[in-house]
């Protein structure tokens, strides 16, 4: 294993682990009033008529060539290699405008902005996800098991989930931005 590897793992357990769950901002679906069924369920009214995203779960395969071809250098280590971005580098932690947040490597909708909430660790972190569209696996890079997840489509690493999120789920869905690209609700990227 590479040095930088390592240490990028150990920072993102320790940033994993550090907040409590009392330290966290409500999320905004659940501060609206509804409940995680209904912001699982309806995440597609957010979703622009004319988004450009995958409607299937349907899995796709390329080769490591194919997919070094598709995507930036980074997000080819995140999404190919189960990388990780160092914190507080993507854009995506600090959206706030409603819409959907799909896989950079499929388009597949994995999350929509009523699941986002700061967590304070420096990456997008989720309460919830859109339902059958990520898997996961355990994780032992660190010793500790973790629970990985990826995309169910076409098996992109995104991140972590841990057990310190926000009530009412209890989680923190921990992604890397530079494998998410997000869709605003007026469909404008």
């Amino acid at each position: 294993m590479k040095r930088r590897d390592f240490l990028m793992a150990m920072a993102a357990s320790a940033a994993g682990t550090a907040l409590p769950a009392s330290s966290v901002a409500a999320a905004t679906g659940v501060a609206a009033g509804k409940s995680i069924a209904e912001i699982q369920r309806d995440w597609q009214t957010l979703l622009a008529k004319d988004a450009d995203v995958a409607r299937s779960v349907e899995p796709i395969t390329k080769t490591e060539v194919e997919w070094k071809k598709v995507l930036p250098e980074e997000g080819f280590y995140v999404l190919r290699k189960e990388g990780t971005e160092r914190p507080f580098t993507s854009p995506l932690n600090d959206e706030k405008r409603a819409g959907i947040f799909t896989c950079a490597g499929c388009a597949l909708p994995l999350f929509s902005s009523q699941m986002k909430y700061d967590s304070g660790t420096g990456w997008p972190s989720f309460f919830t996800s859109i339902p059958d569209h990520l898997v996961t696996k355990q994780d032992f890079l660190l010793i500790v098991p973790r629970t990985e997840y990826h995309c169910v489509r076409c098996g992109g690493h995104q991140g972590h989930v841990f057990d310190d999120g926000p009530k009412p789920t209890g989680q923190r869905w921990c992604n890397n931005g530079v494998a998410l690209r997000f869709i605003p609700a007026t469909g404008k990227a």
